[in-house]
């Protein structure tokens, strides 16, 4: 590994580089000069240090499955091709029972985790979502219940009358485990202005994230890339991840987004290629030192995508998800139908170099495939 750190012929990367072997963490400044001049091969390199320090040659994914409550929002993001108004025909919004009934389509499957998150439904708070989880519990009550963005966590929460602490503790009483990194979107404030902004503030994603890490619920993080940001935005977004994981430690993984091009309004801007991918996940895993895990979410890349990203940096592809997203579907994702089987998803990380671990929502290990 020395004596291809030392074959660095840029001065200002072979710095970096020592810092990365030496364990160091990098600057800002360092974040962008990778994104900005390190080739793909230098990347994947240094991300590949930085994995292998925090999970070896280990690959994880567990056995999950989604429900999408609506897609009704009171939010109309330019990015967003998901949303759909009151009347639509496509579309939806699932009551209880029906939600139930998704759960129990799963009663002799072997899942561990579910994933809760839709649109921000214009009448509903903490006080209908809250039961839904109780009622899942009640009849599943191993299953990790992961649900409920920040954004979505803001509305249900004030709509209630409560605090963010007290809507949180109100709903892990309920049964909720962990919350999604979704809505994050990019920090920038005169960014997010452009592309969001009618949803909440990145300063209030972030206290909604931190408030939850003090009562007990762990949470991950998003970033969407791919659009109208910069380089600059990203290392911004990823610098304001890492100081508040450095004061809670409450983050389990960061899962960049990729912006998809169909059918919003943001169409004109097409998507970036898949050197950009790689190069992002590489520079996330670099930067985000403190996060345990960096995760591809696979029905919004591909599978062959999340397979590389394996090389880089990367070292969780999610889940079997069983068909039960719609989201980056709709947006044009070639997984239009989205599900792995548990054989499936173990070739892919085999075949990439890598030892397949299934876990649990918390990173546990379950069984070495």
């Amino acid at each position: 590994m020395n004596d291809l750190l030392n074959h660095i012929n840029d001065k200002d990367l072979r710095l970096i580089a020592d810092k990365i072997a030496g364990n160091t963490r990098i600057t800002p400044e360092d974040g962008l000069l990778l994104y900005k001049k390190a080739d793909l091969a230098l990347l994947g390199l240094l991300a590949g240090i930085v994995r292998r320090k925090h999970n070896g040659n280990f690959a994880y994914f567990n056995h999950n499955f989604h429900i999408e409550p609506t897609n009704k929002c009171i939010y109309n993001c330019r990015f967003c091709s998901y949303h759909k108004p009151e009347g639509d025909p496509e579309s939806w919004e699932y009551s209880h029972e029906e939600m139930l009934d998704i759960v129990k389509r799963f009663d002799n499957k072997n899942v561990t985790e579910i994933h809760i998150v839709g649109g921000v439904h214009p009448s509903y708070d903490l006080h209908y979502w809250g039961p839904l989880i109780k009622r899942i519990k009640e009849h599943r009550p191993n299953l990790h219940v992961k649900a409920f963005s920040a954004i979505e966590l803001d509305y249900m929460i004030t709509r209630a009358g409560c605090t963010i602490e007290e809507g949180l503790k109100l709903l892990k009483g309920y049964g909720l485990d962990s919350i999604p990194g979704g809505g994050a979107e990019i920090f920038d404030e005169e960014l997010r202005k452009m592309i969001c902004d009618e949803k909440s503030s990145s300063e209030l994603w972030l206290t909604i994230h931190e408030t939850a890490h003090r009562i007990g619920i762990p949470s991950n993080a998003t970033m969407l890339y791919g659009h109208i940001e910069t380089y600059n935005h990203r290392i911004d977004h990823m610098e304001r991840l890492r100081t508040l994981q450095d004061k809670t430690g409450g983050f389990n993984a960061f899962i960049p987004l990729k912006y998809k091009k169909s059918n919003n309004s943001m169409s004109y801007l097409g998507e970036v290629n898949i050197i950009e991918d790689l190069r992002n996940y590489a520079v996330s895993r670099i930067y985000l030192d403190n996060f345990p895990h960096i995760k591809a979410y696979w029905p919004m890349t591909g599978k062959e995508i999340a397979q590389l990203s394996l090389s880089f940096g990367v070292d969780d592809m999610d889940g079997t998800i069983d068909d039960t997203t719609r989201i980056y579907s709709m947006a044009g994702s070639k997984e239009e139908k989205p599900a792995m089987t548990t054989e499936e998803i173990c070739h892919l990380i085999r075949e990439a170099g890598f030892i397949p671990v299934e876990r649990d929502s918390l990173y546990n290990p379950i069984k070495e495939w």
